[in-house]
């Protein structure tokens, strides 16, 4: 008996174009000889569908889908697809087990997460657990995501003597989540004495990323199978030995968890690239300031889209030094990118001529707090009509160090529609792009050794108004990542002024924050979804 198990990168609200994934998959697997084909959790949607899931169209119209799916299983292998099924005026997040042309089985997911970027009690009505189903002489326990990392479904399913645990799931990328799936897999299928198929949804959905990294575990916790990370496949497995008696068949291709650094890029130009291609932009664009995170973000963009396909704009002021303008045509040199250059010099002087006389005063320009916003707003405007003129996507380039303190000047430089390094702190865009050049130089030398500078009024140095980055991107962790306080976060031999301004610096940032552009999420704590602070806060 062969079992297949795919990983699709589906877009949410398409329930024909994945209902059409869905299939072309099947009969990948049925030319291989599968009888058996496993789809991830809610498949036929896309993960998450938020509050489409509150609109009774869609849901019918994903429910007619799954009875079309059906019946392409006529005599053909059986599908697990992953569906939300109404039942009684009541919505569940379903795993539907598609056999001979009907849907056979329905298991609705118990377990409803509701915490970080899950929201699924606002959304479905929760399962009552799982109850075996019988096929072809083996007997199927199917878990939907979060019911396998809940204890006591896999001890219920040895009791009911499940032969073979099936697990689907949309279960979003983060940095070292890979390992901790296959311990709570290995341990699942341990307990419950035999062998699980876990099937991973694989795709960039808003600020989300999914990462595949599908598996075959035996018995006892094994791996027969592993799919690769953040690409669309499938694997067929054949049973034998492995599922009579729980010992590993002859291994099928086994892909190696990504490193670190590489998992963290591979996420970012998945999540960049898949947000620009379903959204249908025409390409990407994005200011240049010679600066790492403009470097960063750019050689990002072209892994992801190709050169041909992003464009740079350089918007020198009076204030921009050779090197940053140097920096800025290194890089896209370097990667072939075209770029444009429009000074926002004019523009500054325009705004000096209207100003002065309000404010009373010449050289007001200077004043990093009045006008360097006015010169970030500036090049946002300049931005934002280029992107609008040619229809290109633009990147905001802030970091997570930056948008956690408010160093980003809110409709400056936080313009753009996605922000690919928003869940990264300063040092990890240092480590990345470290990382970047050792596969090939696409990132200028002096951008990374530079001192970090907005360069908004002469001299101008990040450090001025910033602790160090290395010691400031460790308070953030405590404070973010941690949740400790302050005081918290000071008894750990942190100095008492530093933090205290640092913090005050996160609470007051938060209205900048709630207006920020999606990014994909990257850590535990990814501003918006992970991290839901009211904006009138005395704490």
């Amino acid at each position: 008996m062969k079992f297949a198990v795919t990983q699709m990168n589906p877009t949410v609200g398409d329930i024909a174009g994945n209902a059409a994934k869905i299939l072309g998959f099947y009969e990948r697997a049925k030319k291989q000889g599968a009888e058996f084909v496993v789809s991830p959790e809610l498949s036929l949607v896309g993960y998450p569908p938020e509050d489409l899931i509150l609109m009774p169209a869609f849901v019918k119209e994903a429910m007619a889908a799954a009875q079309k799916l059906a019946k392409k299983t006529a005599g053909g292998p059986a599908l697990v697809i992953g569906a939300p099924w109404q039942d009684k005026d009541k919505t569940y997040n379903a795993a539907l087990l598609l056999d001979a042309g009907k849907i056979l089985h329905i298991q609705y997911k118990t377990v409803l997460p509701n915490y970080g970027v899950f929201d699924e009690k606002r959304w479905f009505t929760p399962g009552s657990g799982t109850k075996i189903v019988t096929w072809r002489g083996q007997r199927l326990g199917i878990l939907v995501c979060e019911d396998m990392w809940s204890q006591g479904f896999d001890a219920r399913l040895k009791e009911q003597e499940a032969t073979l645990v099936i697990v689907i799931n949309a279960s979003p990328f983060e940095a070292g989540k890979m390992a901790h799936r296959r311990h709570i897999a290995a341990r699942a299928a341990r307990q419950a004495k035999a062998p699980l198929i876990y099937a991973n949804l694989v795709g960039g959905q808003d600020d989300i990323v999914f990462d595949g990294g599908s598996f075959v575990l035996d018995a006892k916790g094994k791996v027969i199978a592993q799919l690769p990370e953040f690409e669309e496949d499938l694997a067929v497995v054949d049973g034998g030995r492995w599922m009579a008696g729980g010992v590993a068949a002859s291994p099928s291709t086994v892909h190696r968890p990504l490193p670190t650094m590489e998992s963290l890029w591979a996420a970012m130009k998945l999540g960049l690239a898949d947000y620009v291609k379903k959204n249908g932009f025409k390409g990407i664009m994005l200011g240049l300031s010679g600066g790492i995170d403009s470097a960063l973000a750019l050689a990002l963009a072209v892994d992801a889209l190709g050169a041909n396909n992003v464009r740079g704009v350089l918007l020198p002021s009076p204030y921009t030094s050779k090197e940053s303008i140097g920096d800025a045509k290194a890089s896209a040199k370097l990667l072939g990118v075209e770029t444009m250059t429009v000074p926002i010099t004019p523009g500054m002087e325009i705004f000096d001529e209207v100003l002065s006389p309000v404010f009373r005063q010449s050289g007001w320009m200077d004043d990093v707090a009045i006008g360097g916003n006015v010169q970030a707003r500036l090049r946002g405007i300049t931005l934002m009509a280029i992107s609008n003129k040619f229809g290109w996507l633009l990147l905001a380039t802030s970091n997570k160090s930056e948008i956690a303190v408010g160093y980003t000047t809110l409709y400056g430089d936080s313009c753009g529609s996605y922000a690919p390094l928003k869940d990264l702190y300063k040092t990890q865009v240092y480590a990345l792009a470290n990382w970047r050049n050792k596969q090939g130089a696409v990132i200028p030398k002096r951008s990374i050794t530079r001192a970090p500078t907005a360069e908004l009024a002469p001299g101008q140095k990040d450090d001025d108004q910033l602790p160090p980055y290395a010691l400031l991107d460790k308070m953030l962790a405590l404070h973010l990542e941690g949740r400790l306080s302050a005081e918290e976060i000071i008894a750990k031999k942190y100095p008492k002024t530093i933090v205290e301004k640092v913090v005050k610096m996160v609470r007051l940032s938060e209205y900048k924050r709630r207006q920020s552009c999606p990014g994909v999420k990257l850590s535990p704590m990814l501003f918006g979804r992970d991290r839901r602070f009211p904006l009138t806060n005395k704490f």
